[in-house]
């Protein structure tokens, strides 16, 4: 009987979810196939040789896809926006912006890219309807996370709505026009594999951010291709979009249904309220086996359908697995399957320490799964260490590759800070990565409008956001 129930209550809470799942998580995936198409933009720095992705063999470009049905209204509605005149009696924001284009629009809000005047930088804003009766946890987030792998947040503003009662909070931060998934897509136009250097250096980018973030108790919860973005000229790699992340506290209870379906680790699957950033690492390595099979590796239609996925590579779980995932699954029976060799999952040209790695984060038990430091100092990553390794022939690694911040090394101890510091790197290590990276023209010229004053903190120029 409770077999029965346990079973039951999977399938219920799936029966639930699928529709909501469905419109919510589908349709973010279709329209980042849509934004792929749309290549104007990314091919230029293709072709110029800045970027990871080879020019196509005839040199001819991908049409530039039209925007999708309503975005051009949306364009116009963040411009009036911009342009309303703000209670304080400072001048509207439309006086240091003009939007552009938008970039993306959901349940959440709208993404734009948007021109400084002053200065004639781009800028990415991301705007949602904010209750005044609550803070922001997605700004606040974003205040706090200082690192060269993750999107560098500038300031935020308030706009009005149509309503009276409307009131919008628009997060700045920095533009890049390439992401993870475009760059998959345009390989797999091309019928080429990325390249193992390539995907080497994405992923450690990205496990880099999360150790930062991990460090200081944030889990993303939403690690995909879509959320990473890819600087063209630096392949600086920047995980972006924190809408789900949040600040994981010992004993407070966490929603279960959160991560997209493809990337989404299997405790999550089995209604974990008490999981760790380690889902986050799950993802990471869900991510790498795409770039390296040119496919999702693991695409079920719906939570059981995703658990089954799972279950044909890594075989049944066992009873210390459902323990570490969720305990009230122990009683529920699984078909007894063989786990699959990943050496036989992946192409024959995949390295075997790539294979290793992959094996190493892609296991039920998430205690059991390396952190994101000890993920770092696998031998996989080891070519990155190498001096004057480059990229595609001659392209160097991204200046600040081997810059830890002084959360992440306060993890090390001296043995995995000679194995992830290269001798040859001459960085200091530790401090904010405020104080490492130039300061630009963003930072040295701001509006009276809608920007704070240079010198303004982050939390001061985000006052205002409600409680």
């Amino acid at each position: 009987m409770r077999k029965k129930d346990t079973e039951n209550s999977i399938l219920a809470r799936e029966k639930k979810d699928n529709d909501r799942e469905n419109g919510r998580r589908d349709s973010a995936e279709k329209k980042g196939d849509r934004k792929d198409k749309h290549k104007k933009d990314c091919l230029a720095s293709w072709q110029d040789g800045t970027s990871p992705v080879p020019d196509t063999a005839s040199g001819e470009q991908d049409e530039e896809e039209p925007l999708p049905y309503g975005a051009i209204s949306d364009l116009q509605k963040v411009q009036d926006s911009l342009n309303r005149s703000s209670d304080d009696g400072k001048p509207p924001a439309g006086s240091t912006y003009q939007a552009e284009k938008v970039l993306g629009s959901g349940s959440f809000g709208v993404v734009y890219l948007a021109l400084v005047l002053a200065t004639g930088d781009r800028v990415a804003i991301k705007k949602v309807l904010q209750d005044k009766r609550y803070k922001n946890r997605e700004l606040q987030i974003m205040q706090e996370l200082k690192h060269p792998n993750i999107v560098e947040f500038f300031h935020a503003f308030h706009t009005a709505g149509d309503k009276k009662t409307e009131n919008y909070l628009n997060v700045v931060m920095e533009y890049c026009s390439e992401t993870v998934h475009q760059v998959m897509k345009h390989y797999l136009k091309m019928k080429q594999q990325v390249p193992q250097i390539i995907v080497q250096l994405y992923t450690y980018q990205v496990l880099h951010g999360c150790t930062h973030m991990h460090a200081m108790s944030v889990c993303h919860r939403d690690i995909k291709p879509q959320n990473l973005l890819v600087d063209g000229h630096t392949h600086a790699v920047k995980i972006c979009d924190f809408g789900s992340a949040k600040r994981l506290s010992k004993g407070e209870p966490n929603v279960a249904y959160i991560c997209s379906r493809f990337y989404r680790a299997p405790e999550l699957i089995f209604g974990s309220t008490d999981y760790s950033p380690l889902i986050d690492l799950w993802s990471v390595a869900c991510v790498t086996g795409e770039m390296i099979l040119g496919q999702v590796l693991f695409a079920g239609d719906t939570g059981v359908d995703q658990l089954m996925e799972m279950i044909k590579v890594l075989g049944t779980p066992t009873k210390d697995d459902l323990t570490s995932m969720n305990p009230k699954f122990l009683e529920f029976k699984f078909p007894q399957i063989k786990s699959r060799p990943w050496v036989k999952i992946f192409r024959k040209r995949t390295s075997d320490e790539a294979v290793d790695w992959i094996s190493r984060l892609l296991q039920y038990n998430p205690t059991a799964r390396p952190s994101g430091l000890e993920s770092c100092g696998h031998t996989f990553f080891d070519d990155l260490r190498i001096q004057d390794t480059k990229i595609c022939g001659d392209k160097p690694l991204p200046e600040y590759l081997f810059w830890f911040s002084k959360e992440e090394t306060a993890l090390m101890d001296d043995e995995m800070k000679k194995k992830l510091i290269p001798e040859y790197v001459t960085l200091e290590q530790g401090g904010a990565w405020s104080n490492k990276k130039p300061p630009g023209r963003l930072r040295q010229q701001r509006s009276d409008g809608a920007d704070p004053p240079a010198s303004a903190s982050p939390k001061q120029a985000a006052q205002g956001t409600p409680e």
